[in-house]
């Protein structure tokens, strides 16, 4: 399992093993799950509060399954998001909102700390001086760690920049080699007459995570789109699943493995979360975390999945 640095200086897995669908697995599946990942190399483990039929559901269910001793939980890395009110359904990022959501994760999970809290999609409302009173609380406490976002574009990091103290070290990402458009902008910059060329959410947020030593964290990394189904095997890509096909045969990995490989070929380091409970698709996906794609295999698969390359 190759490692990246999140942030600037914390070495993680680049394959992240998400845990939303796991509150109505047993016990032993659950450990089957969490051990096969740790079997591949995977010791990073992504949660949210709203995981689950009930708030920090699957929190729970982990860590009653898992039982860490305090010297296990010394060796994974246990990652959690806040900000999403499931009931509303809106977003709150407010001080009191977020002190109580980590106090909730803190006690599900049956630990002493986050390793890394992301703020769970943007708030509109967000006060950003409410959101720096609550992480320097959370940091001060020793409750959390670190801390970062997902699915935020520049502008607005650089509004809770302003007030935040602490660096904001990885943004969670919606990423496939079929939903690309972070990094299909960037190729096609400055082409009239392209879609692929328009300038969404401000745009450049991954020129922008490196530049700020952001870690890209790549969910749904198998989807076609938004929750439309997986592009591995589907009729609806037979062009890419033949490319996939044919470099999985030259690597000699599981096919899904190349579908991980082409987000961790990226220079900018990303990880990979997987959102499967199969123990076998994982210990598959995790194969492709330092396959060497060329940098044409790369373009390739891109060009396959629907983008263009001028």
């Amino acid at each position: 399992m190759k490692t990246i640095t999140l942030g600037a200086d914390l070495a993680a897995p680049n394959v992240v093993l998400g845990l939303m669908r796991i509150s109505k697995m047993s016990d032993d599946a659950v450990r089957e799950l969490v051990g096969t990942a740790r079997d591949a190399g995977i010791d990073f483990f992504d949660h949210a509060d709203i995981y689950g039929d009930e708030l920090h559901g699957c929190e729970r269910r982990f860590a009653e399954a898992m039982q860490l001793t305090p010297s296990e939980r010394e060796q994974v890395t246990i990652q959690s998001k806040a900000g999403i009110v499931k009931d509303g359904p809106y977003f709150d990022f407010s001080y009191e909102h977020l002190i109580e959501a980590v106090d909730g994760s803190l006690r599900a999970l049956q630990t002493d700390y986050l390793d890394i809290l992301l703020l769970h999609r943007p708030d509109a409302l967000v006060e950003p001086d409410e959101v720096a009173r609550a992480f320097d609380e959370l940091e001060a406490s020793g409750k959390v760690r670190a801390f970062g976002v997902s699915n935020h574009t520049p502008a607005q990091i650089d509004l809770l920049k302003k007030s935040v103290a602490q660096p904001l070290v990885a943004n969670q990402l919606q990423l496939s080699i079929t939903h690309a458009p972070i990094i299909a902008q960037g190729v096609a910059a400055n082409m009239q007459g392209t879609d692929q060329a328009l300038t969404l959410d401000g745009g450049g947020i991954v020129d922008y995570c490196r530049l700020n030593d952001i870690t890209i964290q790549a969910w749904s990394p198998f989807q076609a789109g938004f929750f439309t189904g997986v592009f591995l095997g589907s009729p609806d890509y037979p062009e890419l699943n033949a490319v996939i096909d044919r470099l999985a045969a030259k690597y000699d990995v599981p096919t899904i493995a190349i579908a991980t490989a082409w987000i961790t070929r990226h220079p900018a380091g990303m990880q990979v979360v997987l959102g499967t409970t199969t123990p076998e698709r994982v210990a598959a996906a995790a194969q492709g975390s330092d396959v060497p794609l060329t940098r044409a295999e790369w373009y390739e698969l891109f060009r396959a999945g629907g983008y263009r390359v001028p």
